[in-house]
């Protein structure tokens, strides 16, 4: 065989053999229904009534830490924009997923052009979870989501106006923006994402949504996350 020929079949061996040890990850295989690891502990939610869609709990500190994903659980994160508070949000979900042993694949959109294609990209992938972070999604998720219902959804650092039961997010008082329609927040600070505070937001919203308390707002104020 020629030197050329031996150099190219050795290259398509080799590309197969990377296909064979990628296919475990093929997300396009049967998955089993995520369950929670762990459970809530005292004072999540009130014990008396579950959350209503479109509602607002403030958990007591440190009620998700007992709470994991499980192995393998199929992340998807959804993420615009190069600001402070994004990165911050990002760099959380990224640490919480290799803690976790989560799954996680990053999807960027890149300019306003490419948001709802962005989304849309996403859900193609057939994650367990979308998590967004950048508050230029908001809108793009307004719009999509309601057509979605069989997808989870959490957003974090930001909320929708009138989200569907399917959109979770975890929020507080320096954050809260929810769509250009109505403007940024008048208490919004970003030196309020710090890293205690992004942590607890994924962990808290995962726990959330882990246990089907799904379609509110997770409201972490400052008393409400240790070290933020």
């Amino acid at each position: 065989m020629r030197p050329l020929l031996r150099t190219l079949a050795a290259l398509v061996a080799s590309a197969a053999l990377v296909t064979g040890c990628s296919s475990a990850d093929d997300w396009s295989r049967p998955h089993p229904e995520p369950t929670a690891v762990g459970a809530l502990g005292a004072g999540f939610v009130d014990a008396s009534s579950s959350p209503v869609p479109e509602s607002t709990t403030t958990p007591r500190p440190g009620s998700w830490t007992g709470v994991h994903p499980p192995k393998d659980y199929r992340v998807v994160l959804l993420t615009t924009g190069d600001d402070r508070p994004t990165k911050a949000l990002v760099k959380a979900v990224e640490d919480w997923a290799e803690a976790e042993h989560v799954d996680l694949r990053t999807v960027r959109a890149e300019g306003t052009s490419g948001l709802l294609p962005t989304v849309t990209k996403a859900l193609d992938m057939g994650p367990d979870l979308v998590v967004s972070a950048g508050n230029d999604l908001i809108d793009p998720l307004a719009t999509v989501t309601p057509n979605h219902l069989s997808q989870r959804f959490l957003v974090v650092g930001a909320e929708l106006a009138e989200p569907t039961y399917n959109v979770t997010a975890v929020d507080w008082s320096g954050a809260s923006f929810r769509g250009e329609g109505l403007g940024m927040s008048s208490t919004y600070d970003p030196a309020s994402f710090t890293a205690a505070r992004c942590a607890a937001a994924i962990r808290a919203g995962v726990a959330a949504v882990l246990h089907d308390l799904t379609g509110i707002v997770v409201w972490l104020d400052d008393a409400g996350t240790p070290g933020a």
